[in-house]
């Protein structure tokens, strides 16, 4: 099922149907959704038997070219299921019953995201994704540019004790010298 086409509008609204991801017979009809009215409060009884039918499961969408991709490339499969791991482990909360669902983009990139809780309910959009890719990113520049400093500043040091070695050796060969020419070493 390819959800790359969901407006992020729709995804958003509480009364888009989720949990319809988590049934065996999901069907296209969730890709054509349209509402039918205003969008419901979070607490009307609707919405949450919606959500509560979602706690306790996780619902992964991947499109039929990511699929394919997926059956040919076990290294891009690999990677599709760290980002399903990496995003239950940021977005779960210990103790907590909870349900979880992604959809994956014909590259391997979560495009929409839900996680429910009985206490919360956070939806994300691609925008959601590609602000947190961009703090991961951000994060990683950082790591790297931390690394190179550690990096600068033990060169920098080997650099320090270097110059310590040649001028200690230069002072005790000047110091021998000297006292050999006094003739207090023979």
């Amino acid at each position: 099922m390819d959800t790359s086409k969901i407006d992020s509008s729709l995804w958003g609204r509480n009364d888009y149907p989720w949990d319809k991801y988590f049934s065996n017979n999901a069907d296209d009809s969730v890709l054509n959704w349209k509402p039918s009215g205003a969008e419901p409060d979070m607490q009307s009884p609707a919405v949450r038997t919606k959500m509560n039918a979602m706690l306790g499961k996780i619902a992964v969408v991947i499109p039929p070219e990511l699929e394919e991709k997926m059956k040919n490339n076990t290294e891009l499969a690999q990677k599709v299921m760290e980002r399903v791991d990496s995003f239950l482990l940021a977005n779960s909360t210990p103790g907590e019953n909870e349900g979880f669902l992604m959809t994956f983009d014909e590259n391997g990139e979560i495009n929409h995201a839900c996680v429910v809780g009985q206490l919360k309910f956070t939806v994300s959009s691609s925008e959601f994704v590609e602000a947190r890719r961009a703090r991961e990113a951000k994060h990683a520049e950082y790591e790297r540019l931390a690394e190179e400093a550690v990096l600068k500043r033990r060169l920098m040091e080997q650099e320090a004790d270097k110059r310590y070695y040649k001028d200690s050796m230069t002072k005790k060969a000047v110091s021998i010298a000297a006292y050999e020419a006094a003739g207090i070493l023979k």
